[in-house]
């Protein structure tokens, strides 16, 4: 007879106990499937930005969160085979920022690639550490780069905020079902 430690547990409302999936064989979810999957999490809107070898460069990024307050931290992900990439991997400093609900159209000129991000009608200046900081911003960061933990086809950069200008309350823009839209109050 098996020790009671031996025994599967029962999950209290189920008629079977959960099975486990094998430790060997992990189920595995299409990467298509995965992307349709999570275009119904909303997420705020946000541009990176960092001082390149060859100028700024940035890139719009649905995957701001913050991770502390006590510093003041915040991680965001950023491809591989972004064209922002080789300089975001280079910089001590990166531009946060969260972008209002008026500024679709800056969003969607950081998502392009093939294109000068920077150039009219695109606003910014050079910041502390010379980074990019664009005008008009619900919030503009400057950050210190603190870790890259490589994920996949990703990285995941932390950064601690050492500079900060919030010129007013606004609504910001959200990322949501594949698309940029308002946040809506009821």
């Amino acid at each position: 007879m098996p020790s009671p430690d031996a025994l599967p547990a029962v999950a209290v409302g189920y008629a079977h106990p959960p099975v486990a999936p094998p430790h060997n064989n992990p189920p595995v979810i299409d990467p298509e499937q995965f992307r349709r999957a999570f275009r119904s999490q909303a997420s705020a809107v946000a541009v990176i930005t960092a001082a390149g070898a060859h100028g700024p460069v940035g890139f719009t990024a649905t995957s701001l969160t913050t991770l502390s307050a006590q510093p003041p931290t915040v991680c965001f992900n950023i491809a591989h085979g972004s064209s922002s990439w080789p300089a975001v991997a280079a910089a001590d400093h990166l531009g946060v920022h969260l972008l209002d609900e008026t500024q679709e159209e800056l969003a969607a000129t950081f998502a392009r690639s093939g294109t000068n991000r920077f150039a009219a009608p695109t606003t910014w200046q050079p910041g502390p550490h010379a980074v990019p900081l664009l005008h008009g911003c619900l919030l503009r960061l400057v950050a210190a780069k603190r870790a890259t933990h490589h994920a996949g086809d990703h990285a995941i950069i932390t950064a601690h905020i050492t500079w900060a200008d919030s010129p007013g309350h606004r609504q910001p823009l959200i990322h949501h079902d594949g698309s940029f839209t308002a946040l809506h109050k009821r």
